[in-house]
């Protein structure tokens, strides 16, 4: 009788763990293919690449100028005082160095950009995420870029996401 009543406590506890176990729902979506399809994305980009274009300006700027300085020391090395000839090639340096911290400050600077431009973008993705995924039941929303193997049973919410955001 013991034994009876054991096994009916094994399969009670096995019948819920598989009710509760076929409650849950996941999801996928190439988070990578809604940032693509966001119309936010293409003023973002636009505005990094007047951004990175007014840094390459300048840097060609300076570097032509570097350049220029150069080719105008060379020329008249041989003729130049020691006091003057050591004094340009101080210049030289000088100028030298705050090119390599220019590219140094707008590598940073354009990364910053980046994160401003980009953050509100993604921040807006993932919401959209998480209602669909409220509103789906699901528990857990898998990125597939990042993902080994998913099953056929775990849903797709990429087209519902669009839909939220009202991209196609």
């Amino acid at each position: 009788m013991r034994n009876i009543l054991k096994v009916i406590v094994l399969f009670v506890a096995l019948f819920a763990g598989s009710l509760s176990a076929q409650t849950y729902k996941f999801g996928h979506i190439d988070f990578q293919q809604l940032l693509q399809v966001m119309p936010e994305r293409d003023v973002a980009q636009k505005a990094m690449q007047k951004h990175a274009t007014e840094l390459e300006n300048q840097l060609t700027t300076m570097q032509n100028e570097y350049q220029t300085k150069v080719q105008a020391y060379i020329a008249k090395r041989d003729s130049l005082s020691e006091a003057v000839r050591s004094a340009r090639e101080n210049d030289l340096q000088d100028l030298q160095q705050r090119i390599q911290n220019f590219q140094s400050v707008a590598q940073q600077d354009l990364q910053k950009k980046q994160e401003e431009q980009f953050q509100p973008i993604v921040k807006k993705a993932r919401a959209a995420v998480d209602a669909v995924a409220k509103e789906e039941g699901l528990i857990y929303v898998f990125d597939v870029n990042n993902l080994l193997y998913h099953s056929a049973q775990s849903e797709d919410i990429l087209p519902l996401v669009k839909k939220k955001l009202g991209v196609q």
